[in-house]
């Protein structure tokens, strides 16, 4: 009994030296970020690849959303910034096919945070061909032109192509960053690294701060 006690009490001091080690500012691999058992290759030269899947019905990616867009703003030319809008069924599929028609029509970055006001402040699902063509024809977007890149072979391409990129980053939950095609790191991985029941936004600034730690680790090892 007395050396099961002292096991007991070796392993309760491990446990706490390692939780005072493993921060945001100094995050572990298998801890608050993961490595990815294959690396994929990207193709933005010296520049770090920074991927985001996330989904535009995902409470949590909008959430994170307007973190993510200043942190990005501030990384500045250290990263080529990219999205992938998940799969999930049939009803996620106008959301997925919005986003990668808005992608290839160039207007991205003035409708993106307005998709997620439609479905998280407007509640409207979006989750039908006419309910997206109604909204984007009523946000001042051409409607026909909108409606032949979303039906176009490019859009179906990008689809199949954001499957495949699932599996290959093995992305089993969202919003969920890689890093140059090496790193995984997430709001849900960052709270590893964490004391006490953090609120969402400590989360999301955790993870944030692992992101600085991934950009910064993978620039230096370019060189």
């Amino acid at each position: 009994m007395r050396i099961l006690k002292q096991l007991l009490s070796v392993v309760a001091l491990c446990s706490v030296a390692f939780a005072a080690t493993a921060s945001p500012a100094a995050p572990i691999s298998g801890v608050e970020y993961q490595t990815l058992a294959t690396p994929q290759p990207t193709d933005t030269g010296k520049k770090i690849e920074v991927i985001e899947f996330f989904a535009y019905y995902c409470p949590h990616c909008n959430n994170l959303e307007p973190m993510l867009e200043a942190w990005v703003k501030k990384q500045g030319d250290n990263i080529v910034f990219k999205r992938v809008h998940v799969p999930r069924d049939e009803s996620v599929l106008p959301q997925q096919k919005l986003f990668f028609t808005l992608e290839a029509m160039g207007l991205l970055p003035q409708y993106h945070k307005k998709v997620f006001n439609a479905m998280h402040v407007e509640r409207n699902r979006l989750n039908r061909d006419e309910q997206v063509f109604d909204w984007v024809a009523a946000n001042g977007i051409d409607r026909q032109k909108f409606i032949d890149t979303y039906r176009s072979f490019g859009v179906q391409a990008k689809v199949k192509r954001a499957d495949g990129m699932m599996d290959s980053y093995k992305i089993d939950s969202w919003p969920t960053l890689i890093v140059d095609g090496r790193f995984q790191a997430s709001p849900h991985l960052a709270a590893a690294g964490m004391q006490g029941n953090p609120s969402e936004a400590e989360l999301q600034t955790a993870a944030l701060q692992v992101m600085d730690f991934l950009v910064a680790k993978a620039k230096a090892e370019k060189k």
